[in-house]
């Protein structure tokens, strides 16, 4: 994956800033404060691959008939949601970190109460802002699923996967996982696969999904898509498992072998280093056969995939 590649990418990531930038919200009034703690997240910069999904798949499905004007408050509400939960990570009663992407955390500026608040403004602001772009986007063609509406389907998708049945969900049975002793290997297996289907992989498939849904897919091209989704999110944390292990501090940009320290239950702990390398393998194989069936093979999300489940860092 050469540095065209990441060029591309970087020039994709500094346009989602500048769609981000549009939606943020002023910082005046009473609820300035938070506001500013608000906007201090959300533009803390981060590679912005959710919305990066989002739009390719869009414009995959759309074809000549893509408007970026009716995904992109959508885009917005996916970012606001990724960063909120990462707000909500950082906090003392989570993972009490002081540091993300080299400068300081929410609460480690605001304080943890401000932190808090501007973790829930942000899911709220993300439903806001997708909510109006669905009563202002130009009319679309009918969907084939449950609703014919492509912009209650999307705002389904969003709320759905973000929640107790995705993200939230997944956190979770993380949490408990953490505190769980003597669970069998096999449930701890079980486990492990739902929280990287969630924690991880809810955010992805929704992005991928809401970009197909507006874009005009069908129900069963939303279902492939889920499934691509679902693949990059647990090979990609499993590529993360790895690198914990195989990496280096410099290389990573963050602390390794924090997983084994902290006694966490890993893929590669379960199931051998090994078979974890040739897991995501497999899984990668089945998402990029996903888009060729699509017809995407060679797109940028097509490479997008394969970089991101391939990293080293």
């Amino acid at each position: 994956m050469g540095s065209d590649f990441e060029n591309r990418l970087s020039d994709k990531a500094s346009h989602i800033e500048e769609v981000l930038k549009a939606f943020l919200p002023k910082e005046s009034g009473y609820a300035r404060t938070v506001i500013e703690a608000m906007n201090y997240s959300l533009m803390a910069g981060g590679k912005r691959l959710r919305p990066m999904m989002m739009l390719e798949a869009y414009k995959l499905f759309a074809g000549e008939d893509s408007s970026e004007d009716v995904v992109r408050p959508f885009m917005a509400a996916m970012e606001m949601i990724h960063t909120y939960s990462l707000v909500h990570d950082d906090l003392p009663a989570m993972d009490n970190d002081e540091y993300r992407r080299g400068r300081k955390t929410t609460h480690a500026v605001y304080g943890a109460g401000m932190a808090t608040l501007a973790g829930d403004g942000l899911l709220n602001l993300a439903y806001e802002t997708a909510v109006l772009g669905a009563i202002k986007g130009k009319e679309l063609s009918l969907f084939d699923g449950e609703t014919s509406n492509r912009y209650m389907a999307a705002l389904k998708v969003l709320t759905e996967k973000a929640g107790i049945y995705g993200m939230v969900g997944g956190q979770c049975a993380d949490i408990c996982a953490e505190n769980a002793t003597d669970v069998a290997e096999e449930e701890m297996k079980d486990t492990l696969h739902y929280i990287d289907e969630n924690k991880t992989g809810a955010l992805i498939e929704s992005s991928l999904m809401i970009g197909a849904i507006l874009g005009g897919a069908t129900s069963a091209q939303v279902s492939q898509i889920e499934k691509a989704g679902s693949n990059v999110g647990i090979a990609f944390q499993i590529q993360d498992d790895i690198l914990d292990i195989t990496s280096t501090a410099d290389v990573l940009g963050k602390p390794i072998g924090s997983d084994e320290k902290n006694g966490k239950s890993t893929y590669v702990s379960l199931y051998g280093m090994d078979n974890a390398v040739s897991k995501v393998k497999e899984l990668s194989d089945e998402a990029m056969n996903i888009l060729e069936e699509l017809g995407f093979k060679g797109s940028f999300l097509d490479e997008l995939f394969n970089y991101l489940i391939y990293r080293q860092k």
